[in-house]
């Protein structure tokens, strides 16, 4: 994940503010903090807050994606594989509140699976992008910009066979704002 880590953090400035959303385990919000980031972790399932608050050395929030209410406040989200669980009609209001979480000019990561299956596997709902769908999905946020888009292979042996599909996004102001 090192490879993808880098390229998020070289749209963010020296000592920005970072939501690690879906933080699972607190792998990536480890690495931002080690790399001088104010973060912020965040996931939606207790069990993980609790082991990301203790690898990480601070609180986790524990909080739904629907849930987020912020304002202006990060330089960027991480949404590494967290997105991919929403189900196609709530990605939108997800996406609306991480931009409203956005400083303008900030920075969004997100991954998903690559593919057209939506569904549930293994007992959990997954919603796969293509690259085409996803360029539509960023078309209805017209206050979201695509600066990368690109494909990669899990990393996982028993994962191999499967790709990503991996989106760095900025805030844009809207022409109505000063």
């Amino acid at each position: 994940m090192q490879e993808i880590l880098e390229e998020f953090i070289k749209y963010l400035p020296e000592g920005a503010t970072v939501l690690d959303l879906g933080c699972g385990s607190g792998r990536d919000s480890l690495y931002f903090i080690e790399k001088g980031f104010d973060t912020t972790a965040l996931d939606g399932a207790q069990e993980l807050c609790e082991l990301a608050s203790i690898h990480i050395g601070q609180n986790v929030l524990h909080m739904q994606y629907s849930e987020l209410d912020f304002t202006e406040v990060f330089d960027g989200i991480w949404a590494c594989a967290s997105l991919l669980h929403l189900q196609t009609n709530d990605i939108n209001d997800v996406l609306q509140s991480m931009t409203q979480a956005l400083k303008p000019h900030g920075i969004l990561y997100m991954s998903f699976k690559h593919g057209d299956f939506n569904g549930i596997l293994n007992e959990r709902y997954f919603s796969c992008y293509t690259t085409r769908s996803l360029k539509n999905l960023m078309e209805s946020h017209k206050d979201l910009e695509v600066l990368e888009l690109w494909m990669s292979q899990d990393v996982r042996p028993e994962r191999e066979d499967e790709s990503w599909l991996n989106i760095i996004v900025r805030k844009i102001k809207d022409e109505n704002q000063e």
